[in-house]
């Protein structure tokens, strides 16, 4: 091993497989003939594949599988623990998920795990890996092989929390589910793939991130659950706006405002985010389009909204903005802090021209 790595990097030929849950290990049952969690050992005999991949698989299984639609912080906590707990042990890890929440979970992770050096790798699937037309043994089978590899360095090429999904590698905090129904389930509309997963691996390695591999991952444990999103829509009500911002608990909201960032030009709008603003609550604002960047200098219908406070989001995710926000709100205390963080790319999730920490 290279003498300028950390000593956590040195190769262990193994990778933790994470089962917390979701459509890939479900099995339907024989008298209902609704989908329930298999035991994790069961969906395994779904796999005499994995016994030909070139790396050992430790399996790690939640207790009780999660459905994706109850993912919270304090799971994404226990996350950061098994991933930190073993981190120099493996190579790479991989996180069977559901795929309602797994964007919000690989956002959250991103900013959770500092400096992060070794592949996560989220997957799951649309069909349970026992039938027959399932998507689920080549997202698995082709994660945890991504996992597994190192360059000339002896290090991975992908350090950094990912989602694979139908051939494609995308950057976790710049991904979204974008189809219910089909196979191609998750796109990074804002950002390139990090890789085509075809007859071989094509690695777009301009676009991947590059940590210091001499400095160790540093979790992050905490979130602060005290965070709205709102969209904007035709028609808004002051009264309704008002309840939601004077609520004391509020920490930051996530606006999901028109187009490039524009928003009504009412007075009361303003006065009430500023209100807000100046009583420490943080605004950030993201576009409701799929893809853009939040530009609120470019109309007057968003230029009210710098002048009352509001901090873009440029071009995140929703997944990214209001996870970002969760974990800025409980590492630190003063507005003004989070809000310098906002403006910053910590973990690629925004494009701006300054980034890191």
């Amino acid at each position: 091993m290279p003498n300028n790595l950390h000593p956590s990097l040195r190769r262990t030929g193994r990778v933790l497989l994470i089962y917390t849950g979701g459509t890939i290990g479900m099995g339907r049952n024989p008298r209902t003939g609704a989908l329930e969690p298999l035991d994790f050992n069961r969906l395994l005999a779904f796999l005499p594949e994995l016994g030909q991949i070139q790396v050992s698989i430790t399996v790690h299984q939640f207790a009780q599988p999660i459905d994706s639609s109850d993912m919270n912080c304090e799971v994404w906590t226990e996350l950061v623990g098994i991933i930190s707990a073993g981190y120099s042990l493996y190579d790479g890890f991989v996180i069977l998920h559901g795929t309602d929440t797994m964007a919000y979970t690989a956002s959250a992770l991103s900013f959770m795990l500092q400096n992060l050096t070794k592949p996560v790798i989220l997957t799951g699937s649309q069909l349970p890996v026992g039938q027959l037309r399932t998507d689920g043994k080549e997202n698995l089978i082709t994660s945890i092989e991504l996992a597994s590899l190192c360059n000339e360095r002896g290090v991975t090429p992908i350090p950094e929390v990912c989602i694979y999904f139908g051939g494609h590698l995308l950057r976790g905090n710049r991904s979204t589910k974008q189809d219910a129904e089909q196979f191609n389930a998750f796109e990074s509309f804002n950002y390139p793939h990090l890789c085509e997963a075809g007859i071989d691996y094509t690695f777009a390695y301009h676009h991947i991130l590059h940590p210091d591999f001499s400095r160790p991952m540093i979790p992050h444990a905490k979130m602060n659950p005290h965070i709205l999103v709102f969209s904007l829509f035709p028609g808004i009500q002051k009264e309704v706006f008002k309840h939601i911002l004077d609520n004391p608990c509020l920490k930051g909201i996530v606006m999901r405002s028109y187009g490039s960032g524009n928003a009504p030009q009412q007075p009361w709008l303003s006065d009430m985010l500023r209100n807000a603003v100046d009583r420490g609550v943080v605004i950030v604002n993201i576009s409701q389009c799929m893809a853009g960047r939040g530009e609120m200098e470019r109309y007057g219908a968003g230029l009210h909204l710098t002048q009352a406070g509001v901090v873009s989001g440029y071009d995140s995710t929703i997944e990214a903005a209001t996870t970002k926000l969760m974990h800025l709100t409980a590492l630190h205390q003063d507005p003004s802090v989070v809000i310098s963080h906002m403006r910053r790319s910590l973990a690629g999730e925004v494009t701006v021209q300054v980034s890191g920490r």
